[in-house]
Order: C-alpha cells, then sequence, then structure tokens
C-alpha cells in the first residue's frame, strides 16, 4: 500500500475560521494586517491544520472585567486565552506533538501593549503580536505557570516572534490613515 501524504497547507486554509475584533480605542489597528500574521502563524511555522479562533483586541478596563470575571484577578492583564480544543493525548514536550486542530479566543489588551513596550523598549505593535504569538502557543499546549515550562515556552515565542520580524514589519499592526477612509 502506498503511503499518504499529507494535503498541501492549501487545503488547510478552507478548514481557518479566524475572527478577530477591535473593541478598543487606545491605537488604530489594522486587522488585515493581523490577520495575515496569524495566518502565517498557525499555517507556515506551527503547521497547525485547521483552526476556530477569535481574537478580542481590548481596553485596559474591558480586560480587567474579563481578567476578573474568569480568573478572578484584578486589574488588567496583557493576555488571556480560553482553549476550547479537544484534549489532546498527553505528551511531555509539547512541540514534539502531532499537529492538531485548535480552538479557541483570546483577548488582548492593546493599552498593556502600549505600556509595556516602554518598559521592553520595542514598540506596541510588536507587543501586541507578541500577545497573539503567546495566546496561540497556549492553545498548542504550551504551559507558563511553572518556570521551567515557561522558558521552554518563551524560547518558542521569541523564536516565531524573529521569523516573523523577518517576514513582516510589524509597524503596520497599526491602521494607516488611508485605511481608516476605506
Amino acid at each position: 500500500m502506498a503511503a499518504v501524504r499529507p494535503a498541501p497547507l492549501t487545503f488547510y486554509a478552507s478548514r481557518f475560521t479566524l475572527q478577530l475584533r477591535n473593541r478598543q480605542r487606545d491605537r488604530r489597528l489594522s486587522l488585515p494586517f493581523l490577520r495575515r500574521i496569524l495566518r502565517h502563524v498557525l499555517t507556515e511555522q506551527l503547521r497547525v491544520p485547521a483552526a476556530e479562533l477569535c481574537f478580542h483586541f481590548v481596553s485596559a478596563p474591558e480586560m480587567a472585567r474579563v481578567n476578573w470575571q474568569f480568573l478572578q484577578h484584578e486589574g488588567s492583564t496583557d493576555v488571556i486565552t480560553f482553549d476550547y480544543s479537544q484534549p489532546a493525548s498527553p505528551s511531555p514536550d509539547a512541540r514534539r506533538q502531532t499537529p492538531s486542530p485548535i480552538s479557541g479566543e483570546a483577548f488582548i489588551c492593546v493599552a498593556d501593549a502600549v505600556k509595556q513596550a516602554g518598559e521592553f523598549k520595542t514598540t506596541w505593535q510588536s507587543e501586541v503580536v507578541r500577545y497573539a504569538v503567546h495566546a496561540v502557543l497556549h492553545l498548542r499546549g504550551y504551559d507558563d505557570l511553572q518556570p521551567a515550562k515557561r522558558r521552554v515556552m518563551k524560547r518558542e515565542e521569541n523564536r516565531l516572534m524573529r521569523e516573523l520580524v523577518k517576514r513582516f514589519d510589524l509597524r503596520e499592526v497599526e491602521r494607516t490613515a488611508r485605511e481608516t477612509r476605506k
């Protein structure tokens, strides 16, 4: 019997639902550009076979409400991820798992990205992308609650960000005046 080849990534593109919702007014966002970045991360970098995802870009007060409602934590935070995927078979190393479909929702606080960009001497646009990558990694099984696992996740996050910076000008996360008129 002949070996079955996996379908090309273009086949998987039809199995992607990627919603982005801008629910904040701190910064102007280019949702089409963010969608391109996320599709690239999912299909080209992580080879996710299918995804059903929604990213909410929210203000600090809304993030504080989500943080309290679901985690009982006070105040705003940078990103909160909700994983709706079916549990995968356990693996000691998330990087070695066979790619499986992911399903989830992420809340990203743009105001926190602006604030942390100053702290880390980066751009707020890069921070927004980093938070989205961080959320996707959580949905791929990475964990950051324990120091050793946090280091593994941070290494992968940094690797993905380095690749994204080579391919995209992350300043384009900010919507231009031309896009505003459309």
